[in-house]
C-alpha cells in the first residue's frame, strides 16, 4: 500500500476538468438571453425579471369606463358588450385572464351596491340593478368556453367582403386588412399573409390553398334563442337542443360561404394570378411551339428517310428491271436462235425426206409418210431432230427409212398414251358426276335433259359471280322456267355446274349449239302480243326482215349506248337507234330490246323470291 501525502491527495481530489455542456429547454433560453445581453445572470433572475415586466404591464394597464354602464338593462344582458362593461373595449379578445380579473376587481370596487349605498346612492333591489350586467360579463369572460362563444359573435367585428370593383383598383390595400381581420377565426396558427406583388408563385399558392381549406373555430352557440336549462322536461330539452343545433349549423354554413366568397373575390381580382396565368400561358405556348418544331423536324427526318428508301427502292427496282430486261432479251435471243435452229432442222428433215421421195414407191405411201414427217417436225425437239438429221445425212436410204420409221413409231406411241390418259380422265369425271348426281337430295337424283342444261347455262350467264345468294337464285329461276317439272335446289345446281366445267370441249360446243338453235327457233317470229314492258313504238310487221345472227358484244354496247342517247320522247327513236348499230335493222333492235327486258324481269323475280324465302 502506497501512502500519499496530504498535499498530493488534495491535488488528486480537486483536479479541474473542462466538460462541454449543451443547455436545453428553459436553461437554453436563459443561456441565449445571457449571451445576447453579455451577462451571467441565472435563470431564476430572468424569471424574476419577467414577473417584474408583467407587473409593470399590469401597472400600465388602464380601464376605459363604459359611459352607458348605468343605463344597461339587466334583463337584456345577452345583447350587451361584455368587454365594454368591464372597461376592456380597447383590448377586447386580446385581453388576458389577469387583465379581465383586474378590470373586474376595479369596477366592482367602484360600482358594488354596498359601495354606492354607503355613498348615499339609491339601490334597486334584486337582479334589476345594473350591477347584474357586471356579474354576467365576468361570468362570460372568465369561462373559456363561454368567452369563445361570445368572441364568435363579437358585435364590433366587421363581416363585410369587398366587391370586385373595390379590389381591382387597390387590391393589396383593400384585401390585406380583411384577411388579417378574419385570420383570428383560424384554428391553425401561423396564418399566411396576403403578400405583395413580388411574392413568389409558391407563396401565393400556399396562401390561397390555406384559405380555400380554411378551418374556422367560430361557432354561434351564443345566439341560441332557447336555453335548455329553462326546459320543464326532458322532451322539451331535447327539442330545444335540436333547434339550437340546426340554427348553429345554418349560421356556420353562412359563415363558411362568406369566407369562400371572400377568397373567390380575392382570387379573381388578384393581379398576381393574372400574371402567373399569362406566364403559364406563355410557357405552354413556348412548349407547344418547341414540340411542334420538334415534331416538324422529326417528320422532315422521316420524310427524308422515306424519300431515301424510295430512291433506293427505285434504283434497286430499275436495276432489277434492267437485269430482267437483259435476261429476257438474252432468253429471247436464245429462243430465237433455238427457233431458227429448229426451223432449220425441220426444213432439213423435210428436204432430206423429199429427196428420198419419202421412202415410198407410190404416191399414197408418199403422202402418208409426208404426214408422218410433219408429225415428227411438230413433236420432236431440237436434239432429236439434229440426231435424226445426222443419221439421214450419213446413212443409206434403208437406214434412213428405218430411223424415220422408228422415230414415227415412238411419236405415235407417245400420242396413244396421251389419248388413253385423257380418256381415263374423262371416264373418272363421268363416274364422279354420276356418283355426285345419285347421292344428292331433292331433284339431284333425276336426269338432266337438254332443255334443263340449256336453262342452267343461261341462268349461270344471267346471274354472274357476286350475285347475292347466287346459286339459290339460279335454282329458283330454273324451277320457274323449267318444263320438266323437276325441282332443283342449290346443291344440285352447283354439282351440275361443276360437271359441266369438266366436260369435253366438244360436248360443251354441242350443248351451246343446241341452245342457240332453240333460241333462234323461238325468236324467229315476233309474238303477236307483248307485256307491259314494250318499247315506245310498236313493231312494224311489214318492215324489212331482221338479221337472225347472234348479237356480238360490240353490237350490244352500241345498242345500250343508243338507248341512253335517244330516250322515249325522241321522234323516230328506233330508226335512230338502228342507225347507231351498223348491220342491224330497226326490227333487230326492237327484238333485242324486248329480250333484254324479259331477262331483267326474270332476274328480278328470281331474286325477290329468294329474298322472301330467306326472310321466312
Amino acid at each position: 500500500q502506497v501512502e500519499l501525502s496530504e498535499e498530493e491527495g488534495n491535488k488528486k481530489i480537486f483536479t479541474i476538468k473542462r466538460v462541454q455542456v449543451e443547455p436545453v429547454g428553459r436553461w437554453f433560453e436563459a443561456y441565449f438571453k445571457r449571451r445576447n445581453r453579455s451577462t451571467s445572470a441565472s435563470f431564476q433572475e430572468l424569471e424574476e425579471e419577467e414577473e417584474s415586466e408583467e407587473e409593470s404591464e399590469d401597472e400600465e394597464f388602464q380601464l376605459e369606463e363604459y359611459p352607458m354602464l348605468r343605463t344597461l338593462d339587466p334583463k337584456d344582458w345577452k345583447n350587451q358588450d361584455h368587454y365594454a362593461v368591464l372597461g376592456l373595449i380597447h383590448l377586447r379578445y386580446k385581453s388576458t385572464q389577469k387583465q379581465i380579473k383586474a378590470a373586474h376587481k376595479a369596477i366592482v370596487l367602484k360600482h358594488h351596491p354596498d359601495k354606492r349605498k354607503a355613498a348615499g346612492e339609491q339601490i334597486v333591489e334584486g337582479d334589476n340593478d345594473y350591477f347584474t350586467c357586471i356579474t354576467k360579463a365576468i361570468e362570460i369572460l372568465s369561462d373559456p368556453v363561454k368567452r369563445r362563444a361570445f368572441d364568435s359573435v363579437d358585435p364590433t367585428f366587421d363581416n363585410a367582403v369587398p366587391s370586385k370593383g373595390e379590389g381591382k383598383e387597390n387590391f393589396f390595400q383593400v384585401f390585406a386588412p380583411v384577411f388579417d381581420r378574419n385570420a383570428r377565426w383560424s384554428s391553425k396558427k401561423h396564418v399566411p399573409k396576403l403578400g405583395t406583388m413580388e411574392s413568389s408563385f409558391e407563396d401565393v399558392d400556399n396562401f390561397y390553398s390555406f384559405w380555400y381549406n380554411f378551418d374556422s373555430w367560430r361557432e354561434f352557440s351564443y345566439l341560441d334563442e332557447e336555453e335548455k336549462e329553462k326546459a320543464e322536461c326532458r322532451d322539451e330539452r331535447r327539442w330545444i337542443e335540436k333547434q339550437n343545433r340546426a340554427s348553429r349549423a345554418q349560421r356556420k354554413k353562412e359563415e363558411m360561404n362568406r369566407i369562400r366568397t371572400l377568397v373567390d373575390t380575392a382570387y379573381s381580382c388578384d393581379p398576381r394570378i393574372k400574371k402567373f396565368k399569362e406566364e403559364e400561358k406563355a410557357r405552354k405556348e413556348s412548349e407547344k411551339k418547341a414540340k411542334a418544331d420538334a415534331k416538324k423536324r422529326e417528320q422532315e427526318e422521316r420524310e427524308r428517310a422515306r424519300q431515301a428508301e424510295l430512291d433506293a427502292a427505285r434504283l434497286q427496282k430499275e436495276k432489277e428491271e434492267e437485269e430482267a430486261k437483259q435476261a429476257a432479251q438474252q432468253a429471247k435471243k436464245e429462243k430465237e436462235i433455238q427457233k431458227k435452229a429448229i426451223k432449220k432442222e425441220r426444213q432439213k428433215l423435210r428436204t432430206t425426206c423429199k429427196n428420198w421421195n419419202y421412202f415410198a414407191d407410190d404416191e399414197t405411201d408418199s403422202v402418208k409418210m409426208m404426214e408422218e414427217v410433219e408429225k415428227l417436225c411438230d413433236r420432236l425437239e431440237l436434239t432429236s431432230l439434229q440426231s435424226l438429221n445426222e443419221i439421214l445425212a450419213s446413212g443409206s436410204k434403208d437406214d434412213s427409212k428405218a430411223a424415220v420409221e422408228k422415230q414415227v413409231q415412238e411419236v405415235n406411241a407417245q400420242l396413244q398414251r396421251e389419248r388413253d390418259a385423257e380418256v381415263q380422265a374423262r371416264q373418272a369425271a363421268r363416274s364422279a358426276d354420276q356418283a355426285s348426281g345419285g347421292g344428292g337430295g331433292g331433284g339431284g337424283g333425276k336426269g338432266w335433259n337438254e332443255e334443263d342444261l340449256q336453262l342452267l347455262i343461261k341462268a349461270v350467264n344471267l346471274f354472274p359471280a357476286g350475285t347475292n345468294a347466287r346459286w339459290e337464285v339460279i335454282a329458283n329461276y330454273m324451277n320457274i322456267h323449267s318444263t320438266s317439272g323437276t325441282k332443283r335446289n342449290a346443291k344440285d345446281v352447283i354439282n351440275k355446274a361443276k360437271n359441266l366445267q369438266r366436260l369435253d370441249p366438244v360436248q360443251k360446243d354441242e350443248i351451246n349449239r343446241k341452245a342457240f338453235e332453240k333460241f333462234k327457233k323461238e325468236h324467229s317470229q315476233v309474238p303477236p302480243t307483248i307485256d307491259n314492258a314494250q318499247p315506245s313504238e310498236r313493231f312494224d310487221a311489214s318492215g324489212t326482215e331482221g338479221n337472225a345472227a347472234a348479237w356480238t358484244t360490240e353490237e350490244q354496247k352500241l345498242l345500250e349506248q343508243a338507248l341512253k342517247t335517244y330516250p322515249v320522247s325522241t321522234p323516230e327513236r328506233w330508226e335512230k337507234i338502228a342507225a347507231s348499230v351498223p348491220g342491224r335493222s330497226k326490227k333487230d333492235c326492237m327484238k333485242r330490246y324486248k329480250e333484254l327486258v324479259e331477262m331483267v324481269k326474270a332476274k328480278k323475280a328470281a331474286q325477290e323470291q329468294v329474298a322472301a324465302k330467306s326472310k321466312k
